[in-house]
């Protein structure tokens, strides 16, 4: 599983999303990346962003309830920190990968591992 938190940034590509003034504070924006489904979230002002697959049983991350930096999952009540990406609440217990996100110049990019 990729954790960003232990990539080395030169291992990234940032890839440009979409005006950050599109998302507004507690909404969410939900992109296909390849093969990767992820939820990009506006907490505060602040950007992160997730897959939206549950580790527990592939379910609709993104779609779930937000309380704080915690979402948790509609199927079965499995929690992630959106920050990190790491399980918080069974019956999930591997994370899923959180990806680093930056605005730049009003833009929103999110980093993705190189292939």
């Amino acid at each position: 599983m990729f954790n960003y938190t232990m990539v080395n940034e030169s291992k990234l590509e940032y890839l440009e999303l979409m005006p950050a003034d599109d998302l507004s504070n507690g909404e969410r924006f939900f992109v296909d990346i390849g093969d990767k489904s992820v939820v990009v979230f506006n907490i505060a002002g602040k950007f992160f962003a997730i897959d939206d697959v549950c580790t527990h049983d592939g379910g609709p991350l993104g779609e779930g309830k937000l309380e704080g930096f915690n979402v948790t999952c509609p199927r079965h009540g499995a929690e992630f920190d959106v920050r990190t990406g790491k399980a918080v609440k069974l019956p999930a217990v591997e994370d899923v990968a959180a990806y680093p996100v930056q605005v730049r110049d009003g833009t929103i990019f999110i980093g993705m591992p190189k292939e």
